[in-house]
C-alpha cells in the first residue's frame, strides 16, 4: 500500500502529539509528596553490634529506609554515638526538608562537601540518600533499581563474613564458624583473623604471636572447607608493607580468594607496592567515599576488587558510579556490607545492575532473629539473595521483632 503524503503528514503529526502528550501525562503522574522529618532507630543486636536505621518521613506517609550502621570503627557503638548519628542526620535532612523525595541529585550536591568531613557524616549522607532512593523507588511504584536503570540478574551471590559469629576466636572457632556457614549454603566465608594484632612499631615477639595464631586459623579453615571452597582474609590494616607481604606469603598455601586491606587503602602507593609482591588476589576501599576516593585505587590497578559500602562511599547513585569506572578499568566490585539487614537491602537494589559485581557481603551468624527484621524476612538460598522486584527496596521494619528482641542500648 502506498502511503499518501497527508497520510504520512498526519501520521507524523500524531507520532509528535503523542510524544508531547506522554510526557506530560507522566509528569502529572509524578507524586506531589514532600520529606517532612527524619528519624534514627538505634538497634542494639548483641552486646558489640548497634544498627542504626534510618527513617525517612513524607507528608504522604509514604516512609523511606536507610542504614547508618558502623561509622565508629570497631568499638562498640554507644548511646553518645547515637545521639551524634541524630545530629549529622538532623543536619542533612535540613538541606532537603520541605522539598521531593525524587530531588535525589539537588540533595547530593548540597550535601556532598559536608560528607567529606569525616566517616559520621559521610555515614549520615550516605543514609538519608538511600532513604530518597527507597522513597522514590516506592512513590512511583517501581524497584529502585528500575530507576538506577534495570536489572541484569534476579539474584546476588554473597559471602558469610563469619568474624562476629566466630566465639572462640580459636583455630577451631574459626573452623567451626566456617564449617557452619557452610552447612546453610554459604560457600564464599571471610573471617579477620588477625584483630587485636598490634602496631607494627610493637616488640616483634608481641606481634608474632597473634600473627602466628592468625595464620593457624587460616589453615584451621581451610582444612575445614576443603579446596574448592573460597576463603577471604580481612586484615583489618593492622599491618606495614613488609609485614603484609611476609604474612602473605605464609598464607599462599591456602589459596585466598582475597587478601584485603593489610594497609589503609587511602595508602595507595603501599597497597600497590603490595599488590606487587604477592600471589593473592587483593580488595579494599570499605570505609572510602565518593569517586575520588575510590579513583586512585582502581585507575592504578592497586586491588582486583574494590568494595565501596552503600552506608558510607555516598549511597546507591555514588556506589553505581564507582562500580562503572571500576568496570573500565577491569576492577570487580563486591560492597562492603557487615552490617544489618537494611544495608544488605539497598545494596542488592544498587547492584542489581552492575555488569563486574562477583560478591554481596553478608555478617553471617551474628544474631539469630536478623532475618525477621525485615517484612518480608531476609532469606538467602543457595548462597545468594533475591533481587526483589516490590516498590522501593521491598522491606519494611517489623517493629515487633525489633522490640521483642533488641537490647538496650
Amino acid at each position: 500500500m502506498t502511503l499518501r503524503r497527508r497520510d504520512l503528514l498526519a501520521s507524523a503529526g500524531g507520532a509528535l502529539l503523542t510524544s508531547i502528550l506522554l510526557p506530560l501525562r507522566a509528569a502529572a503522574a509524578i507524586p506531589k509528596l514532600h520529606l517532612t522529618g527524619v528519624e534514627l532507630r538505634p538497634v542494639r543486636a548483641t552486646s558489640r553490634t548497634v544498627w542504626l536505621f534510618v527513617r525517612l518521613m513524607t507528608d504522604a506517609g509514604l516512609v523511606g529506609l536507610g542504614e547508618a550502621s558502623d561509622a565508629f570503627g570497631f568499638a562498640n557503638t554507644t548511646s553518645a554515638d547515637a545521639e551524634r548519628m541524630r545530629a549529622e542526620l538532623n543536619r542533612f535532612f535540613a538541606l532537603v526538608d520541605g522539598r521531593s523525595p525524587l530531588e535525589i541529585e539537588l540533595y547530593r550536591q548540597r550535601g556532598e562537601p559536608l560528607a567529606r568531613q569525616g566517616l559520621v557524616p559521610a555515614t549520615a549522607f550516605s543514609a538519608i540518600e538511600q532513604a530518597m532512593w527507597d522513597l522514590a523507588g516506592k512513590a512511583l511504584d517501581v524497584p529502585t533499581y528500575v530507576l538506577l536503570g534495570g536489572k541484569v540478574r534476579t539474584a546476588l551471590p554473597v559471602y558469610a563474613n563469619i568474624n562476629r559469629a566466630t566465639n572462640p576466636r580459636t583455630p577451631d572457632g574459626f573452623a567451626t564458624a566456617a564449617t557452619r556457614a557452610l552447612a546453610d549454603g554459604c560457600r564464599p566465608v571471610k573471617a579477620a583473623p588477625f584483630d587485636g594484632c598490634p602496631p607494627p612499631s610493637a616488640p616483634p615477639a608481641d606481634i608474632a604471636r597473634p600473627i602466628d595464631a592468625g595464620i593457624d586459623a587460616v589453615r584451621a579453615m581451610r582444612a575445614s572447607v576443603g579446596p574448592s571452597v573460597a576463603i577471604m582474609i580481612d586484615c583489618h590494616s593492622f599491618f606495614d608493607v613488609e609485614q603484609s607481604v611476609a604474612v602473605a606469603d605464609r598464607l599462599a598455601p591456602y589459596d585466598l580468594t582475597w587478601y584485603e586491606e593489610p594497609v589503609p587503602p587511602e595508602r595507595v602507593d603501599d597497597t600497590v607496592a603490595i599488590r606487587r609482591r604477592i600471589k593473592q588476589p587483593m580488595a579494599g576501599g570499605e570505609v572510602l567515599f565518593g569517586l575520588s576516593g575510590f579513583g586512585s585505587l582502581i585507575r592504578r590497578h592497586a586491588v582486583d576488587t574494590i568494595m565501596p559500602d552503600v552506608k558510607h562511599c555516598g549511597g546507591l547513585l555514588e556506589m553505581t558510579r564507582i562500580a562503572a569506572l571500576a568496570a573500565d578499568e577491569g576492577v570487580m566490585v563486591a560492597p562492603h556490607n557487615p552490617s544489618g539487614p537494611l544495608s544488605t537491602a539497598a545494596s542488592v537494589q544498587a547492584c542489581a545492575g552492575m555488569k563486574n559485581v562477583n560478591y554481596l557481603e553478608l555478617q553471617y551468624g551474628e544474631v539469630g532473629w536478623r532475618s525477621d527484621v525485615l517484612i518480608p524476612s531476609e532469606r538467602f538460598l543457595n548462597g545468594t539473595i533475591e533481587v526483589p522486584d516490590r516498590p522501593g527496596f521491598g522491606v519494611a521494619l517489623d517493629e515487633d521483632v525489633i522490640r521483642a528482641q533488641s537490647l538496650p542500648l
